[in-house]
């Protein structure tokens, strides 16, 4: 049986954490506690990572669903018949297969950097052959420029555990990502989907995700910014933030569904809230709550992030692009400043919001434009800033 991790919430649903390539469940530890207040949370090992047994030999022609077999496996033996999914690299492309030939077991699906193929066969294969020929160590060594930009210091224990992973297991893993093309099985994927991309991500590029998101139906797609392949260590509350509203959000309702009771909407809207506006403003917004405002507060909370912002037929590139055409068109500089530094948190860069403000030029009016460029590029500047201080 793959090793793995059982964090119990009683009455909870359960929530598979998959992992990527030469990690461990440790990978997920940013994310571990904000999940697990909602989620029975499963973390696995692959063959031969961490202390799951090694593949010796492998079977004859490993493919994808032969990892899936073994994660099937441990869920018969746990008895859990359905559960949620997220998974980062080779973790998020066994989620796919799975929500593609067991729509009825995954209820919702988080894909994180990753594709439904690898890239060309070949440097696949050439990896594995080193690692059978020379060992584990010079694939772990460079492992750090494929997972985190140049900034990034990457965890020691993350290095040591790709330092075990027995090398004919992952040679093996590699051939399964050097065959690997998920494309035809996109449009069977019925479970709700997030896709998140890194947008520094040699390893599995933006582009890779965007196609995932148009394969899937109704996916939603967010790039992070300064993030590259294990986005969820550099970037760890984008991701915590995004997840939670995905999954908690799942069956909230869209348009033609059903709506829940509020509690749940507060609770999406207060994650959603966050991942857009950033966790200072919100703290700041909530600090200066009077008797008298109050439910103004709970119901920009519950409906305007929860109900609005938090359905699930626009992805939030979308809804920031919106919202910055709407606050041009009304004349709100502050709350436009707001929310361009929102639209970066979604993943809209610099010169794509400019084109917004050009769009808005046309169709509300050059001098409303001319105010707005002024406003946004101190809000880029100073989000930049921001950011800079926190990565040094």
């Amino acid at each position: 049986m793959l090793n793995h991790c059982l964090t119990p919430t009683p009455t909870a649903p359960t929530l598979v954490l998959a992992p990527s390539l030469g990690t461990t469940p440790a990978l997920w530890e940013p994310q571990l506690p904000a999940l697990a207040a909602h989620f029975n949370i499963l973390r696995w090992d692959l063959p031969g990572h961490g202390n799951s047994p090694a593949w010796d030999p492998p079977p004859p022609r490993p493919t994808l669903e032969t990892l899936a077999a073994l994660l099937l496996g441990l869920l018969e033996e746990l008895r859990i018949d359905t559960f949620s999914y997220a998974g980062i690299s080779l973790g998020g492309a066994i989620g796919t297969w799975l929500a593609a030939h067991h729509p009825d077991r995954v209820e919702s699906l988080a894909l994180l950097c990753t594709s439904a193929h690898f890239g060309p066969p070949e440097p696949w294969r050439e990896r594995a052959d080193t690692v059978r020929t020379k060992g584990i160590g010079e694939v772990a060594d460079s492992a750090p420029n494929r997972w985190f930009t140049p900034a990034f210091d990457a965890p020691e224990h993350l290095l040591a555990d790709h330092h075990r992973v027995d090398p004919e297991s992952y040679a093996a893993c590699c051939e399964i990502l050097a065959g690997l093309d998920l494309r035809p099985e996109l449009a069977r994927i019925t479970a709700p989907t997030l896709v998140i991309a890194g947008r520094n991500d040699v390893a599995t590029p933006p582009s890779h995700a965007r196609e995932l998101a148009d394969g899937i139906r109704n996916a939603l797609l967010l790039e992070l910014p300064r993030a590259a392949h294990l986005a969820n260590l550099e970037q760890p509350e984008a991701v915590t933030d995004a997840l939670l509203s995905h999954f908690i959000g799942i069956g909230i309702g869209t348009a033609t569904g059903p709506r829940t009771h509020p509690e749940p909407l507060r609770r999406v809207g207060e994650a959603t809230r966050r991942s857009v506006l950033g966790n200072a403003h919100v703290d700041r917004a909530t600090a200066r709550t009077t008797p008298f405002t109050a439910r103004f507060q709970d119901f920009i909370t519950r409906y305007a992030w929860g109900e609005i912002w938090g359905g699930g037929t626009l992805d939030r590139r979308t809804r920031s692009a919106i919202t910055l055409t709407a606050l041009v068109a009304g004349g709100h500089k502050d709350e436009l400043a707001l929310h361009v530094r929102g639209a970066l948190r979604n993943g809209l860069s610099p010169d794509e919001v400019g084109e917004v403000l050009l769009q808005c030029a046309v169709y509300c009016s050059v001098p409303a434009a001319n105010s707005a460029f002024a406003v946004a590029e101190r809000a880029i500047s100073e989000y930049a800033a921001d950011t800079d201080e926190k990565d040094s």
